[in-house]
């Protein structure tokens, strides 16, 4: 079978891997560069579990071939974190809101979350809820799920006043 080179940049750090034309960017991402981050849910795009942005828009990696990101920039839920160690805003307020449980759906909301508030940074409730649609939660209910990511919107319109 033929492999085909994938030169990409994943987390901002460039990657070269080797892979068949057939390869998911989850498999890619969580076997051969071993960011286990990313989940393998319902492996159909339903759940939202391995979302992961790609030029800044969120994208269902289960449903994206890894040839697809040829020259372009990922970032997985492990890329979020700040070169000091500090968890990214969406990941301290998932933490301080109790946006999750069982954790296993966080990283695809926290993805999800991240390109919805670089579109549009002041949301409202309604606007979270709609904009998190493509991703499951089996445990939360949801309500703190949209309040983390309300209330770092809030603390990002305070910091532009």
């Amino acid at each position: 079978m033929t492999k085909h080179i994938v030169n990409c940049t994943v987390n901002g750090e460039e990657q070269v891997v080797e892979v068949l034309a057939r390869r998911l960017l989850s498999d890619m991402l969580r076997d051969d560069l071993n960011l286990t981050g990313t989940k393998r849910g319902c492996e159909t795009g339903i759940c939202g579990a391995c979302t992961v942005l790609v030029d800044g828009k969120a994208v269902k990696s289960c449903l994206t071939l890894a040839i697809q990101v040829r020259d372009r920039n990922v970032t997985t839920i492990e890329g979020l974190r700040g070169g000091d160690g500090e968890l990214h805003p969406l990941q301290q307020a998932f933490i301080d809101h109790m946006g999750l449980q069982c954790g296993y759906c966080t990283p695809g909301f926290i993805m999800t979350a991240c390109a919805m508030l670089a579109r549009t940074p002041d949301p409202t409730r309604e606007e979270i809820r709609a904009g998190l649609s493509g991703n499951l939660c089996r445990c939360t209910g949801y309500m703190s799920i949209v309040e983390s990511i309300k209330a770092v919107s809030e603390k990002m319109a305070e910091r532009r006043s």
